[in-house]
């Protein structure tokens, strides 16, 4: 009994190895089994995402192969497109060529045609000549030769002649005009202060940010400077100065408005003609108001009431001009004042005395063609105004054009004398200077079809613009005609007068 309970214990334990053996070999068999199954799993996935790889790399290969073959069809289009319209270039110069060669062998043709004509001609021509050249030397007695001869020997004396004539007229017109030549020379170096005077006054320059703005200025092929002298009516001077252009013009409203107006596009940067036109326009409604201003201030200063609209603008203009390089204005201002002081030392109509002569050169401010002279002008318009008669006579006689009837007007004359002659307040250049360029754009304006003329480069040119509705481009031509014989005819000046007419044509239309 005791040996079985030992044998039993141990047939136990070998049984339960063995079972146990026999589990962990039938489960890792279990493993093995499940790990091939795994891997042939992700075999299969990895075969099927390889396919599905392929697949889709094999897509996207058809895909840039169809791509490539449109752009490259694409491209051969275009290419068989260019060559086509190259090919029709060709040919159409091909074709030009030949009309061109047809053209040039017909008139290589028609040439020796003409010249084959010419040679007969010139044989004609030939024979007659020989023929009357026998014919001359028959009646004549005399050979051609000897003819030439005794013709270059009257020749040179009637040369000889008339040489020694014009010597002995240049010798007496010299003799005479020497001492004459002498004094003008003088005169024209003792006037050389008062010519810069003129320079100053008739020229303002215009400071520029740097050289570029020249070119800016000046615009493609010269379409902004010339619209700007257009409109304004001045002349622009760009030359080497650094930074800065030169408006030079005789009237200085028109010099002042090309001034702001160019320092306006300077600052703004856009510089084109429409602009420049723009820039123009509100800038010469400015000066208006200015002009309008300036009248105004000086009827304050001076306590003069119940002046009309029209005449403070023409006061107003006065502001911008000059007479014999003294504003007219100012000075126009200080004669009444010192009228007034002599009208109040004498017992005269002080109020009277001061009204008559800040009006007393009005006539210089008034926008007038009239042949008359700004006392006469000025004596129109103060009568139209309705002013006092002893105003209206010391407006025409302030200057001996008409006889003074009442003291005021002669304290009028006397203040005007006093302001002009006190030291350094007037030369008289400038005034003759203005006197010469207004008479040219006088001039230019008598003729119909004239719009705008201005007188520029010192007087050196008169430009005019006309109508082109009223004026084609042949009566344009003889317009320039016409006003250069007249200015021939009835005016005096130094040198040589460009008269330039523009005429354009300006085709507006709005979109609505």
């Amino acid at each position: 009994m005791e040996l079985w309970y030992i044998i039993l214990p141990l047939a136990g334990l070998v049984l339960g190895w063995i079972l146990g053996w026999t589990i962990r070999w039938l489960y890792a068999r279990y493993q093995v089994k499940a790990s091939e199954q795994e891997a042939v799993r992700i075999k299969q996935d990895a075969i099927k995402e390889a396919e599905a790889k392929k697949k889709e790399i094999l897509l996207e290969a058809k895909d840039q192969i169809i791509r490539d073959k449109n752009q490259q069809e694409r491209e051969t289009r275009e290419r068989r497109a260019e060559l086509q319209r190259y090919e029709r270039r060709v040919v159409q110069k091909e074709e030009s060529i030949d009309k061109k060669t047809s053209q040039i062998e017909k008139m290589e043709q028609m040439l020796a045609e003409r010249e084959r004509t010419f040679r007969v001609r010139e044989l004609v021509l030939e024979k007659e000549e020989e023929r009357y050249r026998l014919e001359l030397e028959r009646i004549s007695g005399l050979s051609s030769e000897t003819a030439k001869a005794l013709i270059i020997q009257n020749l040179e004396h009637e040369a000889r002649h008339d040489a020694q004539a014009l010597i002995n007229k240049i010798e007496n017109e010299a003799a005479v005009a020497g001492e004459k030549k002498a004094r003008d020379i003088l005169l024209a170096t003792m006037q050389r202060i008062a010519a810069d005077v003129t320079g100053e006054v008739t020229v303002t320059s215009v400071t520029l940010p740097n050289d570029e703005m020249k070119g800016r200025i000046i615009g493609r092929e010269g379409r902004n400077i010339r619209a700007l002298e257009t409109l304004t009516g001045v002349d622009i001077i760009i030359d080497d100065t650094p930074e800065a252009v030169v408006i030079s013009c005789f009237d200085p409203v028109r010099r002042e408005i090309a001034k702001v107006a160019m320092e306006r596009l300077i600052m703004d940067g856009r510089i084109h003609p429409a602009r420049i036109e723009e820039i123009v326009a509100k800038v010469s409604r400015e000066i208006s108001q200015k002009i309008f201003e300036e009248g105004e201030r000086v009827l304050f200063d001076l306590g003069i009431h119940n002046i009309k609209q029209d005449s403070i603008r023409a006061l107003g203009r006065l502001y911008f001009r000059t007479s014999y390089g003294q504003n007219v204005l100012y000075h126009s201002k200080e004669v009444a004042i010192i009228a007034g002081v002599l009208a109040a030392e004498i017992g005269a109509n002080r109020e009277l005395a001061k009204r008559a002569a800040l009006l007393h050169d009005i006539g210089k401010g008034v926008e007038s063609d009239s042949d008359l002279n700004h006392a006469e002008i000025g004596m129109d318009m103060a009568r139209k105004m309705g002013e006092d008669p002893r105003i209206i006579n010391a407006i025409g006689s302030h200057h001996n054009d008409i006889e003074p009837t009442c003291i005021e007007s002669v304290i009028v004359q006397v203040a005007d004398a006093i302001s002009a002659s006190r030291p350094g307040a007037r030369r008289e250049t400038i005034d003759n200077y203005i006197k010469r360029l207004e008479n040219l754009e006088n001039v230019a304006s008598s003729f119909d079809g004239v719009e705008k003329a201005y007188a520029i480069q010192a007087g050196r040119e008169l430009r005019i613009i006309v109508d082109q509705h009223a004026l084609n481009d042949e009566q344009s031509r003889t317009l320039a005609k016409q006003i250069a014989r007249k200015i021939e005819t009835d005016l005096r000046y130094p040198g040589r007068i460009k008269v330039t007419i523009i005429r354009e044509t300006r085709i507006i239309e709005y979109a609505r």
